[in-house]
């Protein structure tokens, strides 16, 4: 048996970038900085998101630079071979499968004048 399963909870590194797909499917890539505490202090490690369907949906419409989210997801290697070098490159991704929206209430009662509640997606 095998797990791949990541949990991180982290502020959102810029405005999500959004694409939209003849198919009807939508994507979402976000930037989430989370801290790590180490004997030397705070560190701070980055990591890219993906999310897929309605879930990129609500990340398009409630999340922004700064908001504070959860998500729950699986860790994946992108890989591509880079044009001008030829070598094979590759960085991890998480495949972001639930979020939730955990910023101030302010921002979660905006969300639900919008319909949306902030609970899972």
């Amino acid at each position: 048996m095998s797990v791949n399963l990541v949990t991180l909870v982290g502020h959102v590194g810029q405005n999500p970038d959004v694409k939209y797909f003849e198919s009807g499917s939508v994507k979402c890539r976000l930037t989430l900085a989370v801290n790590r505490w180490t004997r030397d202090g705070n560190q701070t490690d980055w990591f890219n998101l993906e999310l897929w369907g309605k879930t990129a949906e609500v990340a398009a419409n409630y999340v922004r630079k700064g908001s504070l989210i959860g998500v729950q997801g699986s860790l994946k290697l992108d890989r591509w071979r880079d044009g001008a070098t030829g070598a094979n490159r590759s960085t991890p991704i998480i495949k972001v499968d639930q979020l939730r929206l955990l910023g101030a209430k302010h921002d979660a009662e905006t969300a639900q004048m919008d319909g949306y509640s902030g609970g899972e997606i």
